[in-house]
């Protein structure tokens, strides 16, 4: 698993490690091979999320992450094995995910993690749009976010 940080704003080491650990369980509980996958991951601020949202939902309002699959829900995804497989990529609003860290009581890095996590599982088709949809997404994310010691108190 391969993930590209924007070099301005890449995490530190240890949140970059867990991410990349998150994307892997994310994959292979899917049963997708990780050697030659990537994601591409940026942290931007407020006012670039808001316009990415309307740009791209029609929601004019700040949201905390953003999925940009590079396939539809609906298309297989194909690992030649000579070639990476991009997923699509990853934008992360780190202003909302501190915020959200001390509204929920838990770690920055925890935030971070589930919201990259939530992120990931968009990109290999899962969504929450019908409640039996959500109570899947939302089972995955807690089986990755245990897995990483990363529970709800983390």
């Amino acid at each position: 698993m391969i993930i590209y940080f924007d070099e301005d704003t890449r995490p530190d080491d240890k949140t970059a490690d867990t991410m990349q650990k998150a994307a892997v369980l994310c994959l292979e509980n899917d049963g997708y091979e990780t050697e030659n996958t990537s994601i591409s991951v940026t942290f931007v601020g407020k006012e670039e999320i808001r316009q990415l949202n309307r740009d791209y939902r029609n929601v004019d309002s700040v949201t905390d992450v953003l999925s940009f699959p590079q396939y539809d829900t609906d298309e297989d995804i194909l690992l030649d094995e000579d070639e990476e497989l991009t997923l699509g990529d990853v934008v992360i609003c780190a202003e909302k995910a501190r915020e959200q860290a001390e509204e929920f009581g838990h770690s920055y890095e925890r935030e971070l993690i589930y919201l990259f996590t939530h992120s990931v599982l968009h990109l290999l088709g899962y969504d929450h749009m019908t409640d039996d949809d959500k109570t899947e997404m939302r089972a995955r994310e807690e089986q990755v976010m245990t897995a990483l010691g990363l529970t709800r108190k983390a």
